[in-house]
């Protein structure tokens, strides 16, 4: 009896309370008549609010009885504020709003939010700085979003780009080739350019990854000829969101994340988010093992709709080893050869390590002045440093007293090392609106400024030669079998290295006494580039006709022998054009075309290490030629984009193949790539997600002083290689919640670099994997199988004695909270 008193005295209390307040409840649509999805509803100085649903209706309840202001806003969307009175025990019906778009919504560089919650993204400004719609870019863009990266639980860039058209992975340690052309040393972070470390970092603080196709030399100054590769990070919401992960995986792989994010005031003008992560992950391959960690947290100061000011700090940890591939046995000539030693084998030892440290601080300012102006500005430094030893081998065999090759032994060289070097980078420009008659133009002016500064203090240790000189006393630097007496010479009589051969028929990871080697200790030339650039562009609209017209006068300086008494300031100029068409032939379907111009100095600075690499070099000099189809199907709801393409590069660096400096890099004269693309993303049923890929290219060496080169292939481009990634999502009232996903990438034969025994050939290969999801309130199951068939395959670079090996079928599983 006692207990239906309490009880009926609790409901009456609950009712009571219930009573005293109100809902608000209505819908949101775009000016288009489309269900304004994802679109945020709040009330105005509270901490009141809501996301719209997939038909943009939206309902806050449980609101204390007043007049409020109604606050709908989203990313690509204009805000707009509605008065509303909340009554008790009532629920208010708003009027529909209709949102228009907002073709200046601040810092759009950093966009945070997909509107569309599938794969499909609509704006970039890396191609334009200027918030154009995607279809309406003259030139090939395409991205990876956040829930296609965390479908396939992907970890790091080398694990995404699979879902690109054009982009072949080139190395394990995250070198690209986009469209025929290996990426160079820089990168890039909302549209700010950095120097790379050696390892690929995590991505979990990234909201989606770009590539813009082709040089955008115009707006960025130093480009790589065969596109770009934009990193996106996640920014702080207005609302409050807390996620948390954990996964196990195959090869020993355990993984954390948290994501949270929300205001820090009841008016929402200071915002936060903070990004973690760390991964402890073994491999298929011997010594692989590796720790990686992210801190990523951010702010945002709103103080209205006008001024936004965003503030990000990103930390990363890597502790691992280099892998440089497996080797192969040198007596087995062609295919065979990538089947002389198990995929898992690497030569180096136990006591190798590589360690990387990155920090980046970024911060970024947008201002709208008036409704046709706004200005923006942001910068970034980033502070990268590496300590690392490494047993690694050269590109040549052992040998016997005659000088003959020993197939199974190894030459080995040893790298230790302390590297760092300090990326700046700052961007300022206007984005100004205006009318003539007709015709709307676009106009951007702006500024940059880049730096790379390697400071004293780093330096390497190397051997001074390649044998060891009989008194063991020195080394000599290469053996000649007619003056044997100089040498130290072993029981069989031959030559003793000064590094011990490592033996690929009885491998021995057994740590190494690096004192006992013959080395020389040299310091790391201190080195300094930096560039500055403006720049003009407008974006014209005159009906169906648009045309995107830029020009860039790009200053670059450089120092040879910096701060040495021989110091020589060398300086370069450009002018860099672009100019591009769109012709709307119907409301859901454009045409375009483009011609854009490259420009990628290529000097002692850039590179880093003169001394390894070589240089100072030409500049890289690239032009294309781009004409496509972009469209939009279901409503918006998925894109089609077509591109056919032809890429010029003059002053090619590759690797000059010398047996006593494996990284020496040398330049040839001219090559040319020509291809079509195919890119589809989004979604063809509500439930139903897709991103697929095609690429057909045809890169050959045009221009080269051996004649013997001209008009062949180019290493590392297949023919054809494309991806294909589906997501099913059930939603039947009993398995509501459950999701089914299946993809596959292939990727044609392709060459290698030419080396000791002749072209070596890496076979083509298709992938298949899927992944099961499951949902439970606020709970996320995940489980994805990679290579499925367990597949043998290998990517690219592929030098004299080694190739890189793909991952065999492995396995991960999930699970995530997510209030």
């Amino acid at each position: 009896m006692k207990y239906r008193v309490f009880t009926s005295l609790f409901a009456c209390i609950s009712l009571s309370a219930l009573a005293q307040t109100g809902n608000i409840r209505g819908t949101i649509q775009t000016s288009d008549g489309q269900p304004a999805e994802f679109v945020n509803a709040g009330l105005k100085g509270t901490s009141k609010g809501v996301s719209a649903n997939s038909r943009g209706e939206y309902e806050i309840k449980n609101i204390s009885p007043g007049n409020y202001i109604l606050v709908t806003s989203f990313i690509g969307l204009e805000t707009k504020e509605t008065p509303v009175e909340v009554k008790a025990g009532e629920t208010t019906l708003v009027p529909e709003i209709v949102l228009k778009e907002n073709s200046y919504t601040l810092n759009e560089v950093v966009i945070s939010e997909t509107k569309d919650k599938s794969y499909k993204n609509e704006i970039s400004t890396l191609a334009s700085k200027t918030p154009i719609a995607l279809k309406d870019i003259p030139q090939s863009v395409s991205y990876v979003t956040k829930e296609l990266i965390q479908d396939q639980q992907a970890f790091r860039i080398t694990d995404i780009i699979k879902n690109v058209s054009g982009i072949n992975q080139e190395s394990i340690s995250g070198d690209y080739m986009i469209r025929g052309f290996i990426t160079g040393s820089n990168v890039m972070i909302n549209g700010m350019r950095i120097n790379k470390g050696w390892t690929p970092e995590l991505i979990s603080n990234m909201e989606r990854i770009e590539v813009i196709k082709g040089a955008n030399s115009a707006l960025y100054g130093y480009s790589d000829p065969g596109g770009t590769i934009n990193r996106v990070t996640k920014k702080p919401l207005a609302e409050q969101r807390q996620g948390m992960s954990f996964a196990l995986g195959s090869f020993n792989t355990a993984r954390t994340e948290a994501d949270i994010t929300g205001p820090m005031d009841n008016d929402k003008t200071l915002l936060y988010r903070v990004n973690l992560a760390y991964q402890d992950a073994g491999s298929f391959r011997d010594l692989q093992e590796s720790k990686n960690c992210l801190i990523a947290p951010s702010a945002s100061f709103v103080p209205n709709n006008k001024t936004r000011i965003d503030v990000d700090l990103v930390y990363n940890s890597i502790n691992a080893r280099v892998d440089r591939g497996q080797p192969l046995l040198g007596t087995v000539k062609g295919q065979a050869a990538l089947e002389s030693t198990p995929i898992s084998q690497i030569a180096t030892y136990s006591n190798s390590f590589n360690k990387e440290q990155g920090l980046s601080l970024m911060s970024s300012i947008s201002h709208k002045i008036s409704e046709k102006i706004t200005f923006n500005t942001s910068f970034i430094n980033h502070k990268y440093e590496r300590d690392y030893l490494e047993h690694r081998f050269n590109n040549i065999y052992g040998v016997d007293s005659s000088g003959n090759e020993l197939p199974a032994l190894l030459d080995m060289r040893l790298q230790r090392g302390v590297t760092k070097n300090i990326s700046f980078n700052s961007m300022s420009y206007l984005n100004i609106t205006v009318k003539t008659g007709p015709i709307e133009h676009k106009l951007l002016a702006g500024y940059d400024h880049v730096r790379l500064h390697t400071p004293f203090g780093g330096w390497s240790t190397a051997l001074t030669g390649g044998f060891r000189n009989a008194a063991n006393k020195g080394a000599i630097a290469t053996y000649d079998p007619k003056k044997k007496s100089d040498y130290l010479l072993d029981k069989n009589g031959n030559p003793v290295p000064n590094m011990p051969y490592f033996d690929l028929a009885n491998p021995n990871y057994t740590p190494q006494d690096i004192s006992s080697y013959f080395t020389r200790v040299t310091s790391t030339a201190a080195s300094l580039y930096y560039a500055n650039g403006i720049y003009v562009q407008d974006h014209i609209k005159f009906g169906k006709l648009q045309m995107l017209l830029g020009l860039r006068q790009e200053f670059y300086t450089d120092f040879l022998n910096y701060k040495k008494t021989t110091e020589k300031k060398v300086e370069q100029t450009a002018y860099i054009p672009r100019v591009g068409l769109v012709f709307s032939l119907l409301k859901n379907l454009n045409l375009y075309g483009t011609y854009v111009e490259g420009f990628q100095p290529q000097s002692a600075g850039v590179i880093g290490d003169p001394v390894i690499y070589g240089g100072p070099f030409d500049p890289l000099i690239s032009n294309m030629i781009e004409g496509g189809i972009k469209s939009e199907w279901f409503n918006k709801k998925l894109t089609v984009n077509t591109a056919i393409y032809r890429i010029e590069l003059n002053n090619v660096l590759v690797n000059a193949m010398d047996v006593s400096n494996p990284d020496l890099l040398e330049q040839r004269g001219q090559e040319v790539s020509k291809g079509v693309e195919v890119d589809m993303i989004g979604k063809i049923l509500p439930n139903l997600l897709v991103s697929a890929n095609y690429a057909y290219s045809n890169a050959i060496i045009t221009k080269s002083d051996d004649p013997e080169l001209v008009s062949t292939g180019k290493e590392y481009t297949p023919d054809q290689m494309g991806g294909l990634w589906i997501r099913y999502n059930f939603t039947k009232e009993k398995i509501n919640g459950l999701g089914l996903s299946v993809g596959t990438s292939f990727v044609s034969e392709q060459t290698t670099n030419l080396n000791l025994y002749g072209d070596l050939i890496l076979p083509g290969h298709t992938v298949f994997d899927g992944g099961i999801y499951y949902k439970i309130n606020k709970v996320q199951l995940a489980f994805n199988m990679n290579n499925l068939a367990d597949v043998k395959y290998w990517i690219g670079r592929g030098r004299a004695t080694t190739v890189n090996p793909g991952t065999p079928r492995n396995a991960m599983f999930k699970i995530a909270y997510v209030l």
